[in-house]
């Protein structure tokens, strides 16, 4: 830390590291441990607030700045806001849904096209109400559709929708997210 200037306090750096699950923030990463990191710089704002504190692995911390293949203030501000979205609406279960089906589309295992079935236990579908109110997951029947995981019996299985898959792509590239108004 350098000199003069204060830490983060504890219950800061706490709220922090629960924003970003203890993970790293950048949604293509999601490593640990992690750093907290000001969006804009300490020498620049003087001063410790949760709106302007992210979390960073190392390496993702390494790679901030302004040049080619560095990440960027616009970026890590998109990352943030995309969380506030997430935790504020999403379940554990949810959150860690949208997490795999971006790993499977970054990695080519799966096609945003045709995402595959994934299979949960019985009673999951109070832990993704949020995602199928959404029109982001739909609850799939029959035997027909491609299951992964091991073929795990379950049942019930789960695949994203269009707009699902549109949704994991988007949060997976730092574009904004629009929180949903259940009231409309």
């Amino acid at each position: 830390m350098p000199e003069g200037r204060p830490a983060i306090p504890a219950e800061l750096r706490r709220r922090v590291l629960v924003e970003a699950g203890h993970r790293c923030a950048v949604p293509t990463c999601r490593q640990h441990p992690v750093d907290i990191e000001h969006i804009e710089d300490w020498a620049k704002v003087k001063k410790h607030e949760f709106e302007n504190l992210i979390a960073l692995c190392p390496t993702c911390h390494r790679r901030k700045g302004s040049g080619p293949d560095q990440i960027d203030r616009k970026a890590l501000r998109q990352y943030k806001a995309n969380l506030a979205v997430l935790n504020s609406r999403y379940s554990d279960l949810e959150r860690r849904l949208i997490e795999l089906y971006a790993e499977l589309f970054r990695t080519g295992k799966a096609a945003p096209t045709t995402p595959p079935v994934i299979p949960l236990s019985t009673g999951s579908w109070l832990h993704l109400m949020y995602l199928v109110k959404d029109g982001y997951l739909v609850q799939v029947q029959g035997q027909g559709a491609q299951v992964i995981l091991g073929g795990i019996p379950a049942l019930e299985r789960y695949q994203l929708t269009p707009a699902g898959a549109e949704f994991v792509q988007r949060w997976a590239a730092a574009q904004p997210l629009t929180p949903v108004d259940d009231e409309a």
